[in-house]
């Protein structure tokens, strides 16, 4: 383990895998944080069976859900997950032994994402690395309700482990891909829509096209079989559920 990192996870209904992701998040340390927000499948005893620490919360978006587990966490060192985000055997050995001295130093990892048990290797999904380890004397969430990130102040120095990856698993079934890329879409319009952002129809129709042949054809998504084209037809639709809530936000205003 490293004494010097606590590990913080938020979920919701994460039964199905939440063992899995706190078993290897104990490789690595003795304080695992889960931020749970209103769980009705039996998480929240899941958490505690496994021996880490539950807070139990409302859902405030990610951004500020992250942040409540950060305060309680023991030590400043955070490594941040999400309950479908596993620490393959490669990286938690990195991050055993890794010597956590300047505070200003983040870490980016990264990660292999699947489609129920299927890599995807090309596409939007593919060579995806995210800053995930951060002291958080230094380093906060903001409070975007989705799409959060770290807040870095100037003398900030990005370092890339380049051994092991964190694994994420996005979706159990088609329909939970959906049910994730409907959220997904209205929390992003929604978003827009206090940012003062507009949606023509034109774009409406050009940015799911646009997202659908980048992703599927030049990034090679089509390499990926079925799954890949899955993932490209998804996130254009996303795309356009994004947009086009965002077009009916601005005609309701």
């Amino acid at each position: 383990m490293n004494p010097l990192l606590s590990i913080v996870i938020i979920c919701r209904n994460e039964a199905h895998i939440i063992g899995k992701t706190i078993a290897a998040a104990q490789c690595v340390s003795g304080d695992v944080v889960v931020v749970d927000s209103g769980s009705t499948d039996g998480t929240q005893s899941m958490v505690t069976n496994a021996g880490a620490r539950l807070l139990e919360t409302s859902w405030e978006g990610y951004g500020i859900n992250k942040n409540k587990g950060v305060a309680i966490a023991k030590h400043d060192w955070i490594l941040s997950i999400d309950a479908d985000e596993i620490l393959d055997d490669t990286l938690i050995t990195q991050l055993q032994t890794l010597a956590l001295t300047d505070s200003t130093i983040v870490y980016n990892i990264r990660f292999r994402a699947f489609l129920m048990d299927k890599m995807i290797r090309f596409g939007e999904w593919s060579g995806e690395t995210h800053i995930r380890l951060y002291n958080r004397t230094h380093v906060h969430w903001n409070e975007a309700a989705v799409h959060e990130g770290l807040v870095f102040p100037e003398e900030t120095v990005i370092k890339n482990i380049r051994q092991g990856y964190i694994h994420h698993y996005t979706t159990r079934s088609i329909g939970d891909f959906e049910e994730k890329t409907t959220n997904y879409a209205n929390l992003n319009a929604e978003k827009y829509f206090s940012q003062g952002k507009k949606a023509g129809w034109i774009k409406c129709i050009s940015s799911p096209a646009f997202s659908f042949i980048k992703n599927y054809i030049f990034r090679l998504g089509f390499l990926d079989g079925e799954a890949g084209f899955t993932v490209a037809k998804m996130n254009a639709w996303y795309t356009w559920l994004k947009y086009k809530r965002l077009r009916d936000l601005n005609k309701q205003d």
